[in-house]
């Protein structure tokens, strides 16, 4: 008999299954808690509230532990490619020799867009923002490619993510008034992107292993993260069996506020502003720390994460080597290593969990490969798709997949009666 969980309502006793997950997490199960005590929860923010069980994503804020279908972050970023992770996060196990190259040939055989589609990002004015550009293209993506009942989602699948690096590229060049660069499939995912963002007819563009490695580094790390902000937006909306090109698509908008994707922008905006001060980090430190203030630094912290987040880890290494090898003097780097110094010895910091998180040093990372900062979020984007793709997929194939249709308490007034607008004062 499974353990149970007692709930005690004005002198009334309520037991409820407790269920464990296969890292020792403990949770209630209250799916029939409405249907059998007329009660419903209240969690702002879905704080303390499960959504859903998965396979995919197992996250240990406390330990600063991150693994994608069991296989810590640390080696995926040190061993693998992002075609791989994309392989492993989607279908639960890392292919073999004869799966990835088939994996990876479908992926370079979908690269290219429709040709009418640059009449879409015609149709954008200049200076409109970079991911509301990418989320109506891949939501028109269900126009150009809808999918036959008769065919497998797996097209889909790898339509997109084999056009999401071109829709990205096509974004930037045409917020530039440069030509469109077509894709290359005779490179890598990472390098491929590259190629279509920075090459010009007048330029030779050579691509460096170094800025490949990087790109396809921070990818990785970015490809799925539990059930965040916008991997729910992705499965409420799939619950309504919509298709992915519409739930991803709605999954990105969720991504393009400041408190989810926009985060390493604001990074570095903060170090920005910091060095047009003058540099002294001190002085920001200070405000900081001043509650009345209002300020507080960017990059710091994380909901998830009470220990040093490993992806911030990871990307320090990354970001020390991309400016080295690259030749790239930038004095944001050193106001940021400056931050970082003080963040993990002073005690106002250590006592409040406030580590350098994963947003911290992307952006620099970003701004060192030449990438400017209005898309900063759409590569956050490319990455996250295979977490979107593979919650997608899960709900969907789920035996006991419903509609996601939450709750709420209700606060408004109680029922009154219509007044006519001449008896209103």
């Amino acid at each position: 008999m499974s353990e149970m969980a007692k709930l005690i309502v004005r002198e009334r006793e309520y037991e409820l299954p407790l269920i464990e997950g296969t890292e020792g997490e403990l949770a209630v199960d209250i799916r029939k808690l409405r249907d059998q005590t007329g009660l419903i929860t209240l969690d702002n923010g879905y704080a303390s509230t499960g959504s859903c069980e998965s396979k995919i994503c197992f996250i240990d804020g406390e330990k600063g532990i991150l693994r994608y279908r069991g296989i810590p972050i640390e080696q995926l970023c040190e061993h693998s490619t992002f075609t791989e992770t994309a392989y492993l996060t989607i279908y639960g196990e890392l292919p073999n020799e004869q799966q990835f190259e088939a994996w990876r040939e479908e992926l370079r055989y979908h690269t290219l867009l429709h040709e009418d589609l640059q009449h879409i990002y015609d149709m954008f004015p200049t200076g409109a923002h970079p991911m509301a550009v990418c989320s109506a293209v891949v939501c028109c993506l269900s126009a150009f490619y809808p999918r036959k009942e008769t065919e497998s989602p797996e097209i889909s699948i790898r339509r997109l993510l084999a056009k999401i690096p071109t829709i990205a590229a096509w974004t930037y060049k045409k917020s530039k008034g440069q030509p469109l660069v077509y894709p290359r499939n005779d490179l890598s995912y990472a390098a491929n992107f590259l190629n279509m963002m920075f090459r010009l007819p007048t330029e030779d563009y050579e691509i460096d292993p170094v800025a490949v490695r990087a790109m396809d580094q921070i990818l990785i790390m970015h490809a799925e993260h539990e059930q965040n902000c916008s991997t729910s937006t992705v499965r409420m909306v799939s619950s309504s069996l919509a298709n992915l090109f519409a739930s991803v698509a709605s999954g990105i908008s969720a991504l393009w506020g400041p408190l989810h994707g926009g985060a390493n922008q604001r990074v570095v905006q903060m170090l920005a502003e910091i060095h047009e001060d003058g540099g002294d980090v001190s002085k920001f430190i200070a405000r900081a720390k001043d509650k009345d203030s209002g300020y507080r630094l960017m990059g710091f912290g994380h909901r998830v994460y009470k220990n040093y987040d490993p992806r911030a880890r990871i990307l320090k290494g990354i970001s020390d080597e991309v400016l080295t090898k690259l030749g790239v003097n930038d004095p944001l780097f050193d106001i940021a290593k400056q931050l970082e110094e003080v963040a993990l010895s002073d005690e106002f910091f250590i006592e409040r969990k406030l580590y350098p998180n994963v947003d911290f040093y992307s952006g620099l990372i970003l701004r060192a490969l030449g990438i400017p900062t209005e898309m900063f979020t759409v590569m956050f984007a490319i990455g996250r798709l295979p977490g979107w793709i593979a919650h997608w997929k899960e709900r969907n194939e789920a035996p006991d997949a419903r509609i996601y249709r939450p709750r709420q308490v209700y606060q408004g007034y109680t029922k009154r009666d219509y007044v006519p607008m001449s008896e209103r004062s």
